[in-house]
């Protein structure tokens, strides 16, 4: 009988705890913090994964220079660093194109590397070129701290292009890569 009590006054404790749990509601300068506490510990991710060059860029757009933007599938539209080498691919769901993706990929090696921290507003910037047979592409990203990400792409030819999207490690991407554009 002893054991059932205690059994029956441990329920009643726990949902008492539980209970009170529930009636924390954080006020508006809490929140705030809360929030700016949170962009702070994802900038400092963000950094190590940008120091690391070990990213895919995956877009969910592409933007020409007059600013028209169209919605693409983020397996086949990336940039990615791995180290020293690097993909640019664009790709269409619809059409073969030239890489068996629907567009071209081209692949080769990063060079200049830079990366700029904004620690007021939690942003980086980082430019890089990549070399390549298809040409050099320069490569300005800009990512900020709630993991959206745009890559402005330009070469030695005219035109310009740019991936938006959002940035992940390497081995969580998800990305398909087609047949090298020569």
């Amino acid at each position: 009988m002893k054991l059932v009590s205690f059994f029956f006054i441990i329920g009643i404790l726990g949902i008492s705890f539980d209970s009170n749990s529930q009636d924390f509601k954080p006020d508006k300068h809490e929140r705030k913090e809360l929030k700016k506490a949170q962009a702070t510990a994802n900038f400092n991710i963000l950094d190590s994964i940008l120091v690391s060059r070990r990213f895919v860029l995956e877009a969910d757009y592409l933007q020409n220079k007059i600013g028209d933007m169209i919605s693409v599938s983020p397996t086949l539209n990336f940039v990615k660093a791995d180290y020293s080498k690097g993909i640019l691919q664009t790709g269409s769901d619809l059409l073969t194109g030239y890489n068996g993706a629907g567009g071209v990929t081209t692949e080769g090696n990063i060079s200049e590397w830079k990366i700029y921290r904004d620690f007021k507003s939690l942003n980086h910037r980082v430019s890089f070129n990549l070399v390549s047979s298809l040409g050099i592409f320069n490569i300005d990203m800009r990512v900020s701290s709630d993991n959206t990400a745009s890559a402005t792409i330009s070469s030695t030819y005219s035109g310009r292009l740019t991936w938006k999207g959002h940035l992940v490690p390497i081995n969580k991407s998800r990305i398909f890569k087609g047949m090298e554009t020569y």
